[in-house]
């Protein structure tokens, strides 16, 4: 009997220890089932667990949230819709006229006839094409002059917000400053200057200072405060990455939006540009399309006038339809570009 009770008890214990150690395996195995996870689970998982933080997030305000309606708000946002967008219809409109039209008829209806694209076609060919050189001009204006004043800004911007060097409080408080000095009031100075060192009339004397984006250079410091983690730059640098890597594989990337919104700012600048060429630019062949398109429209006075108003206004047009698209492909980064790094998290 004590045989078997003491079989029994070894037996008993025998399977205690295995179920024991059975559930220690199995312990173990669940304590290190999350480390086996694949990247791409733990990838999936979290923006699983953050898309559901964010939906009863909103949920939460959604309930709290009351919806005003407001007559007199509507009423405002359609007489400024209205107000905003007459000037484009006019120009859509009479670009379809002649010229016998554009001064005989109504100004928002259209003519006896359709000539948009009689116009568009002697738009091309008066005299030998001025209008196509007039158009290079300001794509090779906006592409150097607007995209390096996004790379300079963005590259300072940066520098601002992450590095610590003497004089840096010095710098960002000029920066503030020349936010606050109209571009015209720089233009007379700026001449006087490109003047002696042999530089007007020449492609440079709208280039040079298009690079020069005090606005873009605030905004992506703004934004790189907030964007960019420290602990990011400290583990490429332990990993023996340099600064300008770090720049260009990592930060670029995160600072994608504001970048984004400082090169829309740019562009727009850069296209509607017309008091700096008007006064830098005497000769024609390197006219912007907004100096050229002027001096179109002064041709209808003088002592031997030529008005050739249609190709005016449909120039005018044409010149539009690029900075729309461009807006359009870059809007959806516009509310990020302004609205990330403004809050702390």
């Amino acid at each position: 009997m004590a045989t078997k009770h003491g079989g029994t008890q070894q037996h008993a214990g025998q399977a205690a220890h295995t179920s024991k150690g059975t559930n220690g395996v199995i312990a173990t195995k669940d304590a290190h089932d999350p480390n086996e996870m694949t990247r791409e689970q733990r990838q999936h998982a979290k923006k699983r667990a953050a898309a559901e933080k964010k939906r009863k997030k909103l949920k939460a305000g959604d309930s709290d949230r009351q919806v005003k309606k407001s007559p007199v708000m509507l009423m405002f946002m359609i007489i400024l819709a209205i107000y905003t967008l007459t000037p484009l219809l006019w120009l859509i409109i009479n670009s379809t006229k002649t010229q016998g039209d554009l001064l005989s008829t109504f100004g928002l209806w259209f003519g006896n006839g359709f000539n948009l694209f009689d116009n568009i076609k002697e738009l091309f060919t008066y005299r030998d094409g001025v209008y196509l050189r007039w158009f290079g001009n300001t794509l090779l204006y906006v592409v150097v002059g607007a995209g390096g004043a996004t790379l300079l800004a963005t590259l300072a911007g940066y520098g601002l917000a992450k590095f610590n060097f003497p004089g840096r409080r010095g710098v960002f408080a000029t920066v503030i400053g020349a936010i606050a000095v109209p571009g015209t009031a720089l233009a007379v100075p700026t001449f006087l200057l490109f003047a002696q060192l042999g530089l007007t009339n020449t492609p440079w004397a709208v280039i040079l200072p298009s690079l020069v984006s005090p606005f873009g250079l605030y905004l992506i410091w703004s934004y790189a405060v907030n964007a960019v983690p420290m602990e990011i730059i400290e583990a490429a640098r332990m990993d023996g990455a340099g600064e300008f890597r770090i720049f260009f594989q990592i930060v670029s990337r995160l600072l994608a939006p504001g970048i984004v919104t400082v090169l829309l700012f740019a562009i727009v600048a850069t296209w509607n540009n017309y008091f700096l060429p008007l006064i830098m630019l005497s000769n024609p062949k390197w006219y912007p399309l907004t100096v050229g398109l002027s001096q179109w429209n002064a041709q209808a006075t003088g002592s031997s006038p030529e008005p050739i108003f249609n190709l005016v206004v449909t120039g005018s047009l044409v010149t539009v339809i690029p900075i729309v698209i461009i807006f359009l492909m870059l809007q959806r980064f516009w509310e990020s570009g302004l609205s990330a790094g403004g809050v702390k998290q």
